[in-house]
């Protein structure tokens, strides 16, 4: 899993945090979790590269737990077992895209 903190004063725009996915080749795709919502025991087969676009997100990755804030990026290695929740008092969107090898 590699993490990059967004650290400059101001966030990208959606738009720009979608290019920047588009730039490397991939399809961004955009998810809202609802507050309080998530998903549990995620596996897949392939690489997954995740912006936070507003809100946060808490993940679990193989028994580490951290909470990305909006501009953060992730990315999650193929096979590695994983969850997700929206933390705070709003939902959080996201955009994801996968990553072939």
């Amino acid at each position: 899993m590699l993490v990059s903190r967004w650290q400059a004063p101001i966030l990208p725009t959606r738009q720009q945090m979608a290019l920047m996915l588009e730039s490397e080749g991939l399809e961004p795709q955009e998810e809202t979790i609802p507050q309080g919502g998530g998903a549990s025991e995620l596996r897949h087969p392939f690489d997954e590269v995740r912006i936070v676009v507003s809100g946060q997100l808490r993940l679990d990755i193989a028994g580490n737990r951290m909470l990305l804030r909006a501009g953060d990026r992730i990315l999650i290695p193929a096979n590695t077992r994983h969850s997700k929740q929206a933390d705070g008092d709003e939902a959080c969107v996201c955009f994801y895209a996968m990553k072939a090898d």
